[in-house]
């Protein structure tokens, strides 16, 4: 078994997978979309993955704003979760992600990357960072 983990932008979505333990979290790839709203491309390719990876569940990040309110990115979080269960069959559970990007950038800076590059791969970041979030609460929940 496998767990999905994804960080729903507007412009694109990081993807993470497990190991079948559920242990550790790689990031795979980065899907870019053309436009906001155009999703069919995007659900195709998470599917492919699915069937790939033989994943079992995803995690989907939950931009909440810092005083834990709902705004419109956590709203259309929200509705992708909702197509995603209907178009893969899947449970989806929504992971708060508040601070995985900066995070992500704080990785990235440590690790060398440079400003400009920083873009390319933050996506794919924080949808490890949302994944192994996921995981490590899984693994502190079992061992309770």
């Amino acid at each position: 078994m496998r767990i999905m983990g994804l960080d729903f932008g507007s412009k694109t979505v990081g993807v993470a997978i497990s190991d079948p333990l559920l242990l550790t979290a790689q990031g795979i790839e980065i899907i870019r979309r053309k436009e906001e709203n155009k999703l069919r491309r995007t659900f195709a390719r998470i599917e492919e993955l699915i069937t790939e990876y033989e994943v079992e569940e995803i995690v989907v990040g939950f931009p909440k704003n810092m005083n834990d309110t709902i705004g419109i990115r956590a709203e259309l979080s929200l509705e992708f979760k909702d197509k995603l269960e209907r178009r893969t069959g899947l449970p989806v559970t929504m992971w708060d992600e508040r601070l995985t990007t900066v995070a992500a950038d704080k990785a990235m800076i440590e690790a060398g990357i440079r400003r400009e590059h920083r873009k390319e791969y933050v996506d794919k970041i924080a949808a490890v960072l949302i994944l192994q979030g996921y995981l490590d609460h899984l693994a502190v929940k079992e061992n309770h």
